[in-house]
């Protein structure tokens, strides 16, 4: 199956799928981490016709996401969408869109499934959105009892909310247990 991972430099899923057999590409604007032939260092739009089978998409969603429009008090007319949509509606058929959940203001479709890394075998919380089309919803491979963190303050918080590195990139970056359930269960 030809697989394209569109917005991802991590190359976490593309090599979850490359490990099954398929031929798989990230393409995203920065350079991969993983050292690959395999990566496409470019605007994702400009391959979105090359005849793949599947897409799994990570469009940026620092204005699209529910806290972050919250926290910026951000109108739908300054959300873009427009990445988003684009790789919704690519002519592919197969589709995975994976974002936080969405503001209401960016007035997007709702999503299919919300699944979380303590689902697929880590101890984080992290609430993920899946669009699918002409996908199956991911099956859960190992859930796992979340730790919970004390504060100082008695605040109590689980991994993925205090412990996830603060900055957009790490943040981003997929749990290679849902790496692995996306390309047994969709590869």
């Amino acid at each position: 199956m030809k697989v394209l991972v569109a917005c991802e430099c991590s190359g976490i899923i593309r090599e979850a799928f490359r490990n099954k057999g398929h031929d798989a590409w990230s393409c995203d604007l920065k350079p991969t981490e993983i050292d690959s032939d395999y990566h496409i260092q470019d605007d994702v739009l400009n391959h979105l016709n090359e005849g793949w089978d599947l897409m799994i998409g990570h469009p940026v969603c620092t204005f699209i996401c529910r806290n972050r429009a919250r926290l910026n008090k951000i109108e739908s007319k300054e959300i873009d969408t427009s990445l988003f949509m684009s790789l919704l509606n690519a002519d592919i058929p197969k589709i995975c869109i994976e974002n936080p959940v969405p503001s209401k203001a960016a007035g997007l479709p709702k999503y299919n499934q919300i699944i979380q890394p303590y689902q697929f075998g880590h101890d984080h919380s992290k609430k993920t959105c899946l669009w699918l089309k002409n996908l199956p919803k991911l099956n859960h491979t190992k859930i796992v009892e979340l730790t919970y963190i004390t504060t100082k303050n008695g605040h109590r918080y689980t991994k993925g909310w205090y412990m996830t590195p603060r900055n957009s990139t790490d943040r981003s970056r997929t749990f290679t247990g849902i790496a692995e359930a996306m390309a047994n269960q969709w590869g």
